[in-house]
């Protein structure tokens, strides 16, 4: 078994200048930790892998494509590779959500 506690996970520089934290990296998937405060967000990008979003606190918007709505702790968003999205803290607390990229063809069982 192999934990991993995300308060001992250092945050890396990234392009959307915010506190994110990559707590896991394997051939299949990767999961990153990123916290938002008050205004901060992502900036508009597209991944080459489908991505999962699962709001774990706070509220925001998350854009996909054309589509934008509102979410908040508990929701999980698909968001298909190639499509550009954005997430952003409209909340007055700290929004924090986990980013999970599938790297597996079409995010299927191998």
């Amino acid at each position: 078994m192999k934990i991993i506690k995300s308060e001992s996970v250092s945050p890396f520089d990234n392009p959307h200048k915010v506190k994110a934290q990559k707590l896991l990296e394997r051939d299949d998937i990767s999961v990153n930790l990123i916290t938002l405060e008050k205004g901060e967000g992502l900036k508009l990008h597209k991944t080459p892998v489908d991505v999962l979003f699962f709001i774990l606190s706070g509220e925001g918007i998350v854009e996909i494509g054309e589509e934008k709505e509102k979410v908040k702790e508990g929701d999980l968003i698909e968001s298909p590779a190639n499509i550009p999205h954005r997430l952003e803290n409209t909340g007055d607390k700290t929004f924090k959500f986990l980013v999970l990229k599938l790297k597996t063809a079409g995010g299927k069982d191998a």
